[in-house]
Order: C-alpha cells, then structure tokens, then sequence
C-alpha cells in the first residue's frame, strides 16, 4: 500500500478502536503533506478542532499558518496532527493515560510519514520523545531521538525540534518572539540534519547517546 491508503487504514482502525478514551469528541486524524520533511505534532485537539475535524483551525492554528509563512512555507507542505486524535473535555490537559492509549497510532503515523524532523508543539508532545526536556530552555533546539538500529520509531533515528505552543504566544509577547525564533531557525535545522545524516554511524554526533535521556546536548 502507499501513504495515502496506509494512513486511511490507520484512521480507519482509530475509529474502530473502542478502548479509545473521549470518542464522546470527533476523530482529529491530522492533515498535510504525507511526503513532507517537516510533521508538528501537538498534544490534543480544543473546540474548533473538534467541530471541524481537522488540526490546529482556532486562533492557535491561525498563528501556525502565520508562523510557517513566515519562513517561506505553506501549511501544505507540511503535516500536522496531535497524540492525541480527539478534544479532551472543557479543552482540559491531556491525561498521562489518554496519551499511552493513542500512543501507538502516533507511532504508526510517524512511521509512515517519516519526516525528516518532528516539530513538537508544546510540552506534551516534546515530553513524548525528550521526557527530560524543558520548554523554554530547549525550544528551537535540535535534539535525536533514538539512536540507528537502536530506539526511536521502530528502530529509526529521528530528529526533534522542540517548540512552545503557539496558543502560549497568544498570551505573552515574550513567548511570541522566543516562538518566531524558533520558527526562523527551521530551514536551517534541515540543512543540519542533511549534514548529520551524511556522516558515518560512528561519528559523535550520529554516534553518541540518546538525547531523550538527556537533552542537555543539542545538536543544533
């Protein structure tokens, strides 16, 4: 099967799922690009999602579509989804136990997509891969996760760019320009990583240890 009909598959066994927390809310699957370098994922669909079944529409979303034109791109050509497919009620946190239950349907929707870097949006899903790692601190940064033929997804070494969730910038200036900052750096962490993936697997930077165990060591 190609893309196209792997990710309607998934999608297709998310609905069917009945061990899903909050199918009381619409199936957000995520939208975009499935050939794209850049996927963002964050952590939960809210309202707007919700009614329309697609990811990041509400004010958040509008200032997504603002950042990534910023940079010379357009939303569709990149992917966009969350861990978790559906709104948690009153547009609460995501639960420690609602993000393990729809983990495994993220991690077969990375596999298919597989970028070549996973743009986190938010301490949730920055959480997900760098459990160590702090918002503010690593935000822009270039962390792997994972090591080649070791963890990660299924074996594949991934590379995560931490950022503040734009519904954050919404409310604090500050958070705004430390997010535009981030966004800036995007086209040449991509660069990086076309670097990094041309040296050889013994190299310290490919070689090293996992940076979701410690995040202190940026690649970039």
């Amino acid at each position: 099967m190609d893309k196209l009909e792997l990710l309607k598959k998934l999608e297709d066994d998310i609905k069917a799922d009945e061990s899903l927390p909050l199918r009381e809310s619409n199936l957000v699957f995520g939208e975009g690009n499935h050939d794209c370098e850049v996927m963002f994922i964050g952590e939960a669909p809210g309202f707007h999602e919700d009614k329309l079944a697609r990811p990041f529409v509400g004010r958040s979303g509008q200032l997504l579509d603002v950042l990534i034109k910023s940079i010379g791109w357009e939303r569709k050509d990149v992917y966009i989804t969350n861990i978790v497919k559906r709104r948690p009620p009153e547009n609460r946190d995501p639960l420690p136990e609602e993000i393990e239950l729809y983990k495994p349907y993220l991690a077969r929707q990375i596999e298919i997509i597989n970028p070549k870097v996973i743009a986190t949006l938010g301490r949730f899903s920055m959480n997900y891969f760098l459990p160590a790692a702090k918002i503010m601190r690593d935000s822009g940064k270039l962390f792997k996760w994972g090591k080649r033929g070791e963890k990660g997804e299924n074996g594949v070494l991934r590379f995560i760019v931490p950022i503040i969730h734009p519904a954050a910038a919404l409310r604090s200036t500050s958070v705004l320009e430390a997010l535009e900052a981030s966004f800036k750096k995007l086209p040449s962490i991509l660069t990086k990583i076309e670097e990094l993936k041309s040296q050889p697997e013994s190299s310290p930077e490919i070689a090293g240890k996992n940076q979701a165990e410690d995040p202190q060591e940026s690649l970039f």
